[in-house]
């Protein structure tokens, strides 16, 4: 089983990530689009369910502000509390104020039955949060799926409204896939470390400046989506 550590490390790099972390594009930028929706939300005591909550990296946006965080994964880590799949969650109807799911979509078979099941969880004006991949490599072999703004709209269509916004222009998901794949053709573990800490950063860099210089608003090769929908 993964250690407290273990787990806890990777969530921190998941929220704030290094520049060396070859998704440091769309990872900042996601937790920017879900500090601006939390902050949308009322209450200071509130049920949250992390449905793939192995590492719960979004956790810490919510510090003060919980009653109950409850997080269900297929893997157990020390911080899951029920191993179950998002397509059957063992838990009442109505009972949450907030689900996160991040990530998570593209490895299960029936992503509207996840989905269906959120809806079914959560409390009437609960919200969901989402991050789904658009346009980015596989990484692993249950990797089955990627999602665009109208398919995010069909899987959407049971929530009384819902925002969709890409986690960087197609700029940044050009630069993000670079990274991305220089270091899936790297196979050597100890070169790909190197890879990381000289080419990532300037990768990164490179593509924050333009997209900041460009100020695109084309999305079509966006690497991920984030979504908030309310029940």
């Amino acid at each position: 089983m993964e250690t407290l550590d273990r787990v806890n490390r990777e969530g921190r790099e998941r929220l704030y990530p290094s520049l060396t972390n070859p998704s440091w594009l769309v990872l900042h930028r996601r937790r920017e689009i879900f500090e601006k929706w939390l902050s949308r939300i009322a209450g200071n005591a509130l049920l949250v369910l992390d449905v793939g909550g192995r590492i719960q990296p979004y956790r810490a946006l919510l510090e003060n502000r919980l009653h109950s965080y409850v997080a269900l994964d297929l893997r157990q880590t020390p911080l899951v509390n029920v191993v179950a799949r998002g397509e059957q969650i063992p838990l009442p109807a109505d009972q949450f104020d907030l689900v996160l799911c991040t990530q998570v979509l593209e490895y299960v078979p029936e992503p509207a039955a996840v989905i269906a099941e959120i809806h079914r969880v959560l409390k009437p004006g609960g919200y969901l949060l989402l991050s789904v991949p658009s346009a980015s490599p596989g990484d692993a072999d249950g990797d089955s799926w990627r999602f665009l703004p109208a398919g995010l709209r069909h899987l959407l269509a049971g929530f009384r409204q819902f925002e969709i916004v890409p986690e960087g222009s197609s700029v940044a998901g050009l630069f993000r896939n670079l990274n991305v794949c220089l270091s899936i053709f790297v196979r050597y573990p100890a070169l790909r470390s190197v890879l990381h800490w000289t080419v990532c950063p300037v990768v990164n860099l490179c593509g924050e400046m333009l997209e900041r210089v460009a100020h695109s608003q084309n999305s079509q090769f966006a690497a991920n989506y984030s979504a908030c929908a309310r029940k």
